[in-house]
């Protein structure tokens, strides 16, 4: 027996009209009411047909998710929380990795999204005035995430900010010699580099506060990556006069940085406090305090905006704060060199 549209219109006592609005989460059914329809549709077993929900409203019903890399934690997490809200909506999900310029120069000049998406997300990817008019072109609502636009329903995190309590809860405990290491844009990366020169930012003012002179020899920039994070620790140790601390702009970065401090046979916290950014899932495993920018939620904030843009209302920029989250990888400094900086004796061979 085929259930109709109608049946489930008798069952949750409203009009058809509003059956079909309520499954197609069509502005203007309160969720009291597309609660009732959506529970009278599932104890009837009916189904819209996709074919003529697109028919009746113009919509694909599918979202575009662009990014620069999948296979990164930070993207990965966004992506599954943006799905998630958009499939309670009632959309399918699309999604483009521009690993390459020369991809991302594709994407955006021919029209690919036209007629395949009603909206789309970019996370990460700073679009340009001319790209943001190639999606117009084709009809696309678009949010960002990680960028500001001009008229755009963003999120972003307030990363100066985030970068300044970083270096704050370190010279709290008392260090004075803070090392920063940070995100280096490879040269053919997507990524852009405006959050990590921004937490950067915050790094160098905390110190200025503290009356702390700048120094070069203290600032290691690497890929995103743990043995990029490896790398720059490594630098950082041999320096003339090491640090006795050091702020990480991405937590994958901080375990490369862990690592070496590790096999030079420091101990974290007592020799070297880190502190990352990003509250990895691993945080907790390996102790390491971080900044929290809460990635599910901004990527379901990003989702919210788009269907705010693919709605008509107003769009709305977002500047979240990240919080500071203390574990096991940052204490008060102790002597970790000698007097003549350099580090410690191995133990001698028996």
């Amino acid at each position: 027996m085929v259930i109709g549209v109608e049946s489930v219109a008798e069952l949750a006592g409203v009009s058809v009209s509003t059956v079909s609005r309520a499954l197609r989460a069509v502005p203007g059914v309160s969720s009291k009411t597309r609660k009732r329809v959506q529970e009278a549709a599932a104890e009837l077993g009916y189904t819209a047909s996709p074919a003529a929900s697109r028919l009746a409203t113009g919509r694909t019903m599918t979202v575009a998710i662009v990014v620069p890399v999948l296979a990164k934690w930070f993207f990965g997490k966004a992506i599954g929380a943006a799905t998630h809200t958009l499939r309670d909506a009632g959309y399918d999900v699309l999604l483009y990795e521009l690993t390459t310029p020369e991809q991302r120069e594709r994407f955006f000049r021919a029209p690919r999204l036209n007629g395949r998406s009603d909206g789309v997300i970019i996370m990460a990817l700073q679009p340009g005035r001319e790209e943001l008019e190639s999606l117009a072109s084709q009809g696309q609502a678009v949010a960002l995430l990680g960028a500001e636009g001009h008229g755009i329903g963003s999120v972003s995190v307030d990363d100066v900010g985030a970068g300044r309590d970083a270096a704050r809860h370190l010279l709290n405990l008392g260090h004075e010699r803070i090392a920063f290491i940070g995100i280096r844009d490879e040269e053919d990366s997507n990524l852009g580099g405006v959050p990590p020169l921004q937490r950067l930012i915050g790094y160098r003012g905390a110190l200025g506060e503290a009356g702390l002179a700048q120094e070069d020899v203290l600032e290691q920039f690497d890929v995103n990556s743990v043995a990029g994070g490896a790398a720059a620790m490594s630098r950082l140790l041999v320096a003339a006069h090491a640090p006795t601390a050091v702020f990480v702009a991405s937590d994958e970065m901080a375990f490369g940085a862990l690592m070496v401090l590790r096999r030079a046979g420091l101990d974290v916290p007592r020799d070297f406090s880190v502190l990352g950014f990003d509250n990895h899932e691993l945080c907790e495993v390996v102790g390491l305090t971080t900044m929290d920018h809460d990635v599910d939620e901004q990527g379901q904030e990003a989702a919210r905006l788009l269907l705010d843009a693919m709605n008509g209302r107003q769009p709305r920029a977002l500047n979240r704060p990240a919080t500071l989250v203390i574990r096991e990888s940052t204490a008060p400094p102790q002597a970790l060199r000698k007097p003549s900086h350099t580090l410690p004796d191995q133990p001698a061979a028996p």
